[in-house]
């Protein structure tokens, strides 16, 4: 869902990414700013992933991507603030901030709704899994850099879809179609959209093409064949399979609320980022 009312928050953690200096001290007038206004402060991560109402991100779309983990589900809306060029999910730039959080403060300000997804690895013939977290973005199933190519049985709730012989296999999140699902000829999804979107790495049959699932569906991939093959989550932790390793991906519980920027749309952040319209 879009355009909802993003609450006026009592307490705002900041994250911001550490190893950038400028939003180091960007994230020090932020609170600044804040404390001025009377509004309660929490800049330690796990303390602002606890207890805040609210988070503002400073830095670029894996900065909030963090943040988003860090909440582990929490209700809470996120002001991603990109600190370089536009970003596909922090959509302030750096120069509105203090609108923005104005907005917030003012209770003007409207958040979007995004779907995450539930990830879970399973070794074997195991029914337990292995591995049971959420993605913002993608799962994605892919083989090292030098090993051979990847043989991946998909099924759609227990349907058998394909074996895939390929570098790998996408599954994105709506949000995520425009990260590695889209250079990997993914189609854009728009992001408040309801589904999974399966997207093959380089397959070996090119009629085999990306695939868009309702959210009520489970994608399930098999790793058939020894090759060196790993699953990584959001492009922020990755494990290694080994044959006959399972992934199950579907809809999680929980949503990731993002504050939207009134001066940009989703198409604007297309035209921007992909630079559609210039020769």
């Amino acid at each position: 869902m879009d355009g909802q009312p993003c609450p006026i928050p009592r307490r705002i953690g900041i994250v911001h990414k550490v190893t950038s200096g400028g939003a180091t001290e960007t994230a020090k007038l932020v609170r600044s700013f804040l404390q001025h206004r009377g509004v309660a402060v929490a800049d330690d991560e796990a303390d602002a992933a606890r207890t805040a109402d609210l988070l503002v991100v400073l830095g670029g779309d894996g900065t909030l991507i963090h943040a988003a983990r860090l909440l582990a589900g929490r209700p809470v809306p996120i002001l991603g603030v990109n600190m370089g060029s536009l970003g596909f999910l922090t959509e302030v730039p750096q120069s509105e901030l203090y609108a923005a959080l104005e907005q917030v403060l003012a209770g003007k300000a409207t958040v979007s709704e995004r779907v995450k997804l539930r990830v879970n690895l399973f070794r074997g013939a195991s029914t337990e899994p292995e591995l049971d977290a959420q993605v913002l973005n993608d799962a994605v199933i892919g083989k090292g850099a030098l090993a051979k190519m990847a043989e991946l049985d998909l099924r759609c709730s227990g349907q058998w879809v394909a074996t895939y012989k390929a570098d790998g296999i996408i599954v994105a999140t709506p949000t995520g179609s425009t990260a590695y699902s889209l250079g990997a000829n993914g189609p854009i999804v728009y992001p408040t959209m309801k589904g999974l979107v399966i997207t093959p790495i380089c397959p070996h049959t090119l009629t085999q093409r990306p695939i868009v699932l309702p959210d009520d569906k489970e994608a399930e991939v098999l790793l058939v064949n020894e090759s060196k093959v790993y699953l990584t989550l959001d492009g922020q932790k990755g494990l290694q399979m080994e044959r006959g390793d399972r992934v199950r991906v579907g809809a999680a519980p929980d949503r990731v609320l993002l504050v939207r920027n009134p001066r940009i749309d989703f198409f604007g952040i297309l035209r921007a980022k992909l630079r559609w319209g210039e020769r």
